[in-house]
């Protein structure tokens, strides 16, 4: 009998010491999200990035780590000017977005970082990989507004996603009905416009959101729809280098559309 109080005893202090270790990983995770959160805010990506990773050594199936590492993989690959740099991100983008929609597939945010790994995955493969990804990401960009229809990043990639289809060349819109049931016959620049106009309604704080769309309207030659989004994308706070980049280049189109 003493035996059987001996075994029950160690059996329960291990499983009294389990539960303490799994307190504190979780109390080290959320100290983790907490930080990667604000480093996020205040647009240190990079350093956000390595809390994220690092919450996702301790817990491989932390949801929001999943969602913002593939995220931020897109973003920061974005900025390389070599493909090989680009390639590298955009591939863990989408092995993070995988898992998170494994985990979780009916939530806006794992389906919006599905969309946008396979979309930035798409601008740098080959042109028939190129339209497959695209092809592929459409239903994920459908499922983000469904659960959220406010989200404006999935509004602004649905802007994009009709933009390009809108303008494939000969080859890219041949390939596109062979292969893809005609995916490109839905897509017009107008539509392109309704989706990047609701994605500055949901987020009118962005200034990215303003000089795309004032490069459609330049497209479309409607120059005063591009003038008046342009003064209103100079008129946006200014937090990263890249925001400093894209207000100079609306400072430039609006320069040359005042003096035409």
């Amino acid at each position: 009998m003493k035996r059987l109080y001996s075994v029950l005893f160690i059996v329960c202090m291990c499983c009294a010491f389990q539960s303490v270790c799994t307190a504190a990983d979780n109390s080290e995770n959320e100290l983790l999200l907490q930080r990667a959160e604000q480093l996020l805010s205040s647009h240190k990506d990079n350093e956000a990035l390595h809390l994220y990773e690092k919450v996702l050594a301790l817990s491989a199936d932390s949801y929001e780590a999943l969602c913002k590492a593939s995220l931020l993989h897109c973003r920061i690959g974005d900025r390389y000017s070599d493909e090989t740099s680009k390639l590298q991100h955009f591939e863990k983008a989408k092995n993070y977005a995988r898992r998170a929609y494994s985990i979780n597939s009916t939530d806006a945010e794992s389906n919006f970082v599905m969309a946008m790994s396979m979309y930035a995955y798409a601008m740098v493969a080959g042109p028939k990989e190129r339209l497959s990804s695209i092809h592929d990401a459409k239903p994920f960009i459908d499922a983000a507004l469904a659960c959220n229809s406010h989200h404006d990043g999935a509004w602004y990639l649905l802007g994009r996603w009709y933009y390009k289809m809108a303008n494939l060349n000969f080859a890219e819109k041949i390939a596109a009905k062979v292969f893809f049931d005609g995916l490109c016959e839905e897509a017009t620049n107008q539509h392109a416009v309704e989706a990047l106009n609701n994605a500055i309604a949901y987020n009118p704080t962005y200034i990215r959101y303003y000089y795309d769309l004032a490069c459609i309207y330049q497209d479309m030659n409607e120059t005063q729809s591009c003038i008046t989004t342009l003064e209103k994308a100079l008129t946006v706070n200014l937090d990263t280098k890249n925001e400093l980049e894209l207000s100079r280049r609306c400072k430039i189109m609006l320069k040359e559309h005042l003096n035409n």
